[in-house]
């Protein structure tokens, strides 16, 4: 399971970069502009050019509306400026097929630019509060559209959290249904320690955080931290091995 971090600013990257040897992917995002809010393409190049070179930037489009090209542009912008990673959030895509004309153009647009890039659809596990495609569509639009990972988040930041919305046997379906699809699977939402032995056992490919490695828990208000980065990658690799001696034990 690979660790995402999202710092919102260069001065939060570099905290990340004091804790390196503990996280995969830098996320760029703005939590001020929603739960994907996209953040400024000279920020990106910024968090690039401090991140070590061997760790991919990701970067968020936003919670974006049924815009196709707007979209897509945007998706360009993020990847000129430096993430390889490209993260959009369906936001405003009531309809499967809606997503998958939203995430094509961004696919084009991305990946014409530079064919390595990772392109990521990002359903919400709260979709029900906001109106957009149901969490479990998402693989298939991913899929559809020519992505290579599916993941979900949640879109309104009230203190609810993943599992609150979408519950573990759902979870394990949505993991499945990328797997499924040849995608990787990434889970966020205010995820906590407690929640990796459930994200572990379903198989998640990313797990995306921020609250939880910031002081006082805050995503809004408190600071990435070197320490609690290590401590919740600390947490992650003991519940692999634990995972990984239990499967081996009933095999």
């Amino acid at each position: 399971m690979l660790l995402l971090i999202s710092p919102d600013s260069v001065e939060e990257a570099l905290g990340c970069e004091r804790a390196a040897e503990h996280l995969d992917i830098v996320d760029v995002k703005k939590p001020d502009e929603g739960s994907l809010g996209a953040n400024f393409p000279w920020v990106i190049r910024q968090i690039r050019d401090v991140v070590p070179a061997d760790k991919p930037v990701s970067a968020t489009v936003g919670d974006v509306p049924y815009k196709p090209g707007t979209v897509a542009q945007a998706a360009l912008g993020a990847a000129v400026s430096g993430a390889t990673y490209i993260k959009v959030g369906l936001y405003g895509c009531t309809t499967p097929e809606q997503a998958v004309d939203v995430m094509r153009g961004v696919v084009r647009a991305v990946k014409d630019y530079r064919p390595d890039a990772f392109v990521v659809a990002s359903g919400y596990a709260d979709a029900h509060r906001i109106g957009c495609v149901n969490p479990l569509a998402v693989p298939d639009i991913a899929r559809r559209s020519g992505s290579d990972a599916a993941m979900l988040d949640t879109a309104i930041k009230d203190g609810t959290r993943l599992f609150d919305h979408v519950p573990h046997d759902v979870c394990a379906e949505f993991v499945r249904l990328a797997h499924d699809a040849g995608l990787l699977a990434a889970l966020a939402g205010s995820v906590k320690v407690g929640d990796l032995g459930a994200l572990t056992r379903i198989g998640t490919d990313i797990v995306g955080v921020r609250g939880a490695v910031c002081e006082g828990g805050d995503r809004d208000t408190g600071r990435i931290q070197p320490h609690l980065v290590a401590a919740f990658r600390a947490e992650m690799d003991r519940h692999a091995r634990e995972y990984a001696a239990a499967v081996a034990a009933a095999g």
